[in-house]
């Protein structure tokens, strides 16, 4: 029996590669959002990026590719959309100055995926975006402490405790946040900026082939929602973070759903047309999710409908509804894939470090506890952790409100 847990080192391994392809096609795929460009020719860009990427690797390892298609979501929308270029409507969705674009995007190799989610201010074309201020600053400063934050709240109790064998075992035996403890600490900070966290923003623990795993944090659950689990040592997490200058409540919106994974249901679809679609899906995307316009692309016939329709229907395909903020208000999200092991946590793929002097806000953090939070370190320091000088300032930048420039090698 293979060993796929982070016992493995080979798993870990798999993840980073994963994780440096997505970080590098997120990199090149938001140098593409400028006023103007379609979503739809961003989106096939970024896919064909990470097919590239993935051919370079892991060359006689049949089990790799996407675990999450390029989508580009413009300034209200909150789950990822990914338009078709079969129909005009959407395939003329072009994007604006100044509004928030939610990029999302992942590679996996052997089952092991990275996924990432990064929020970017759209410049107009040819020129580079200025400083960011009012509600925008707000919003995007709120979400990336939000996220700083989220990811401390991740790190099991005691884990890195300092101190005597006393000192380590008290902090080990203490309680992990319960979630709605962990909602409670970032609508804090959601109300230092006077933004609101978005409903129900999940973080999923992650498994080979799997990006739904059997825990998950629910932030701002919506009725009739709740998580379930607490983040371990050993595991991996897509840890997400939303927030939005509206009241945070979302709606599905009167748009097609594009994007779909299958589910581990078994069921013979009856048509043949039907059967071969799902055959194409499993072996180009496994279990992770694809966007229609792949399938439409693979082969330009449109009988593909009829198997997506079909699996839809008996539970085959999971269908993605597409969200977006109920007042129509801009909303920011990031994603992280992080493991947790014994020394802290490591990233597996994450949005760049925000750069505090690109921002100006009169808002600021002032609430001890959680500038307390901002200052624990996310993993043990080992000599050159890549975590270290990266994170400390989190704390003094949050503090210091517009007066950055001090921290802005917060690198």
């Amino acid at each position: 029996m293979a060993d796929y847990s982070l016992a493995n080192p080979d798993t870990l391994t798999k993840y980073r590669v994963a994780a440096t392809i997505s970080e590098k096609v997120l990199a090149a795929v938001s140098k593409l959002c400028v006023a103007g460009e379609k979503v739809v020719t961003i989106c096939q860009k970024g896919d064909k990026l990470i097919e590239d990427e993935v051919a370079k690797v892991y060359r006689t390892t049949k089990l790799k590719g996407f675990s999450h298609p390029t989508t580009v979501s413009p300034a209200s929308y909150v789950t990822p959309y990914t338009p078709l270029a079969s129909d005009a409507a959407e395939a003329n969705v072009e994007l604006q100055e100044g509004e928030p674009v939610k990029i999302q995007l992942g590679a996996q190799i052997d089952g092991f995926a990275s996924i990432v989610c990064d929020t970017i201010i759209v410049p107009a074309k040819d020129k580079e975006l200025d400083v960011i201020t009012g509600r925008t600053a707000d919003l995007l400063l709120a979400t990336y402490y939000a996220n700083e934050l989220l990811l401390r709240l991740m790190v099991p109790p005691g884990l890195l405790a300092a101190g005597s064998d006393e000192e380590k075992a008290k902090a080990a035996a203490a309680k992990a946040p319960t979630q709605s403890k962990i909602t409670s600490l970032l609508e804090k900070v959601a109300k230092s900026y006077e933004v609101n966290l978005v409903e129900s923003t999940t973080s999923w623990l992650f498994d080979r082939n799997e990006i739904e795993g059997k825990k998950k944090i629910v932030i701002a659950p919506a009725e009739g929602t709740k998580g379930d689990g607490t983040p371990e040592v050993g595991e991996v997490w897509g840890v997400e973070m939303g927030m939005s200058l509206g009241s945070g409540k979302v709606k599905t919106l009167d748009q097609r759903a594009t994007l779909h994974r299958r589910t581990t249901n078994t069921y013979i679809l009856k048509s043949q047309t039907a059967r071969k679609t799902l055959s194409t899906i499993q072996s180009k995307f496994g279990y992770f999710p694809f966007s229609v316009r792949q399938l439409e692309e693979e082969g330009g016939d449109t009988k593909y409908k009829v198997g997506v329709f079909d699996g839809v229907r008996q539970n085959v395909l999971r269908q993605y509804e597409l969200v977006g903020d109920k007042d129509g208000s801009p909303v920011a999200r990031l994603l992280t894939t992080l493991a947790i092991t014994k020394n802290g946590i490591s990233r597996l793929g994450s949005p760049p470090t925000l750069d505090p002097s690109k921002f100006q806000s009169d808002k600021k953090i002032t609430d001890e506890e959680i500038l307390q939070l901002l200052e624990q370190p996310l993993s043990k320091n080992k000599g050159k952790s890549k975590n270290k000088k990266k994170k400390k300032p989190a704390k003094k930048a949050a503090k210091a409100g517009e007066d950055e420039s001090e921290e802005s090698d917060d690198e």
